[in-house]
This record gives structure tokens, C-alpha cells and sequence, in this order.
């Protein structure tokens, strides 16, 4: 994944190989942004000459986050 530097996967066909690379991008991503590290941009120019194929992976994350409130203490002035 050129993009996505470290996402190597096997399969023993095509259909194998984009599942599997989908999951390692899911987690690829999710590891970043739990490390408070940003997700690489795609840069559409970026090409391997040695690829014998070549197809956009379009990895889309859904946000979320966990709240809670705390009360806040009470304080006392004297």
C-alpha cells in the first residue's frame, strides 16, 4: 500500500489479498490515532513501476468517542 507505509499482507488471490489488506489498514489507521499520530495523505501521484496492479483502497473510519462527565468538586471558602 503506497500510502500506507508497512501494510504487507498475503493471500492466495486477488479477492483474499484487498480483504486482507482492508483489515490491515483498519488497523494501521487505528493504531496511529491511538498514538495520537496522523494518518498518511494520499498523494494520487505516488506509482511503483514494479506493481503488477495498481487499484485505490478507500479506507473510511467512522469517529466516535467516549464521555464522561464528572461532577465537579465542591469546594468550601472560609
Amino acid at each position: 500500500v503506497l500510502d500506507f507505509p508497512g501494510a504487507i499482507t498475503c493471500a492466495d488471490d486477488l479477492e483474499g489479498a484487498r480483504i486482507s489488506l482492508a483489515k490491515a489498514l483498519v488497523d494501521i489507521a487505528e493504531t496511529n490515532l491511538l498514538m495520537g499520530e496522523a494518518l498518511p495523505s494520499p498523494n494520487p501521484a505516488v506509482s511503483d513501476a514494479d506493481a503488477d496492479i495498481e487499484e485505490p483502497i478507500h479506507l473510511i473510519l467512522n469517529a466516535s468517542s467516549k464521555v464522561t462527565i464528572v461532577a465537579e468538586p465542591a469546594y468550601e471558602t472560609a
